[in-house]
């Protein structure tokens, strides 16, 4: 349980509003300075913008036309950093282009392209690109549609098929250097005296209580809830804070498919055969991630939900680029989408508006101690968070100490070659299978010794959830005890990914409320409330409106399992 009359009796440095990935950063690299910073996140941590991206750790090769030179270094460096921090979680991946006359850029545009991400890499551990002429890349690329081909692209990004545990890692580290975080607590209103904010009235989401949540005499307020930036503007008072929107936010949508016959081993980086707009096609988890659109979008920001048209045209154009594929709507495993919080712009593409992050400093609009991050990326996360506290200490015209993220490792951390794997898999197999084992590696990284530590006290713990996966109850009981998870989506959907995987997680439900109920204190009448609630989660979320009897669509009665 938290300590809320503790957090009321304290003052921060840092009030940090938002816990995805970004808020994340900030807390952590503020924390590892010496600063005494809050995070508080309105719904779970990284359930946000930063739990529906592709996934990728990348550059931006595309960035490359708009001439964000910058942004693509950056990016790049910070791809390299993760790589080396974080490596249970963050994994090379292959990515081919193919180039087609009369829709792609021609060949000697992306070969240039190509030459030009090389260059902006050049501190990188990862193989430069390589260029397949036309009929090499069809000997390669046997089953990709041959009309018009004129060659193709090989090139190395990186994946984080587990972003939610990137945004995860960053908040246990930052706790470990003294950071407060709370999920669940919603800023409702943020208090002025003269140009400053001084304190933040929070709503607790799991007990409704209200608290009051203090800064020092000093304090800066960073305002990193992506899409919600200028709804948390909106609750300044005596007033709102600024008369300018600041965030025009893009909708992105993925699919998640089953591997299907001449799905490629590489991940695929695609145009569109009917309009020419880029997406990708990725290998995850042992399926297929076909992602994303790119959509103005004025709608509501707590559901977001991927359209029909929009499920039907990646599965068309999917088939377009792999004609054996031969997708249909029954062939979905699982949808998400998102808004990508990017600056507000009158006009222009949607693709075109630019990737590169804004630090709003809001002393143009009179509150002296507030910034806003307007965009930010995934694979820029930990520079977000070192340049928003370099600017804290300028602000406060005070020198800043080095930073101390550059080079220090995610607690997770771990190479398959280091000793402790060998270690685990030793002591742990005679109980559980070697693929549960290096699962729970993937997962966890080092930190998978504390859920078998679970097995070694519970050796019930170490049963499957449900058949088709390697996960095991004792992550259940791990997730709530260690890793803040208060609903059934918090382990379902964030803690691991079971509801991406298997049938929404659905199946797992009576199985979660046993272990929840016997291990976590949970009583009956919870599970069954949860349970409930998180089956019209996933149809506000995540089921196709087609799936859903034309009466359920409200998300008033659930699915059944």
């Amino acid at each position: 349980m938290r300590n809320l009359d503790h957090v009321e009796s304290q003052t921060y440095d840092l009030i940090i509003i938002g816990g995805g990935v970004n808020g994340a950063a900030v807390a952590r690299d503020a924390a590892l300075r010496g600063l005494k910073p809050i995070l508080l996140e309105k719904g779970d941590f990284a359930s946000g913008t930063s739990s529906w991206s592709t996934r990728l750790v990348h550059g931006g090769l595309r960035y490359l036309e708009y001439f964000e030179f910058p942004l693509v270094r950056e990016s790049l460096h910070e791809r390299e950093l993760l790589l080396r921090n974080a490596p249970h979680l963050v994994n090379p991946l292959m990515l081919t282009v193919p180039v087609y006359g009369k829709r792609s850029r021609p060949y000697w545009k992306i070969w240039a392209g190509m030459i030009l991400y090389d260059i902006f890499s050049f501190d990188k551990t990862l193989l430069p690109h390589r260029m397949l002429p036309k009929r090499k890349f069809k000997q390669h690329f046997r089953g990709l549609d041959p009309e018009n081909l004129n060659g193709g692209a090989q090139y190395y990004d990186a994946q984080a098929s587990r972003a939610e545990r990137m945004c995860l890692e960053t908040i246990l580290d930052a706790e470990s250097a003294g950071a407060t975080s709370l999920n669940y607590v919603e800023v409702t209103a943020l208090h002025r005296q003269g140009d400053r904010i001084t304190q933040v009235t929070c709503q607790d989401k799991l007990t409704g209580k209200t608290l009051e949540v203090k800064g020092t005499a000093d304090v800066m307020v960073i305002n990193t809830s992506g899409p919600w930036v200028d709804r948390v503007l909106k609750d300044g008072e005596p007033q709102p804070i600024g008369q300018t929107r600041k965030i025009g936010g893009t909708k992105g949508s993925h699919i998640i498919v089953s591997r299907f016959p001449g799905a490629p081993e590489s991940a695929l980086y695609v145009e569109a055969k009917t309009d020419g707009r880029p997406f990708f096609i990725v290998p995850w988890l042992g399926m297929m991630l076909i992602g994303t659109t790119d959509l103005p979008y004025e709608g509501g920001l707590d559901r977001v939900k991927a359209d029909d048209e929009e499920i039907d045209y990646l599965l068309t154009e999917t088939n377009n680029i792999i004609p054996s594929a031969q997708l249909t709507r029954e062939s979905i495993k699982f949808t998400y989408s998102g808004v990508r919080p990017l600056p507000y712009v009158d006009k222009g593409s949607a693709g075109s508006i630019t990737r590169k992050h804004i630090l709003f400093d809001h002393r143009s609009e009179g509150v002296s101690n507030l910034i806003s991050l307007i965009g930010g990326k995934l694979t820029t996360f930990r520079h977000v968070g070192q340049e928003i506290v370099d600017l804290v200490y300028k602000k406060w015209k005070k020198a800043a100490p080095p930073c101390p993220t550059l080079h220090r490792p995610f607690p997770g951390a771990i190479l398959p070659n280091d000793p402790l794997v060998a270690q685990l898999v030793d002591r742990y197999r005679d109980r559980l299978s070697v693929e549960t084992l290096y699962h729970l590696l993937d997962h966890y990284g080092r930190k998978a010794a504390e859920v078998l530590a679970l097995v070694d006290e519970y050796p019930e713990l170490g049963a499957a959830i449900t058949p088709e996966l390697p996960d095991i109850r004792a992550q259940i009981v791990y997730g709530v005890r260690s890793e803040y998870a208060y609903h059934m989506a918090d382990i379902l959907r964030r803690r691991t990914t079971i509801a991406m995987q298997s049938c929404y997680g659905l199946q797992t439900l009576k199985v979660l409320s046993q272990v929840l109920q016997e291990y976590c204190g949970w009583s009956a009448e919870d599970c069954d409330r949860q349970a409930r609630e998180y089956r019209q989660y996933m149809e506000e979320n995540c089921i196709p409106d087609y799936a859903i009897p034309q009466g359920r669509r409200s998300g008033a009665e659930a699915v059944s399992a």
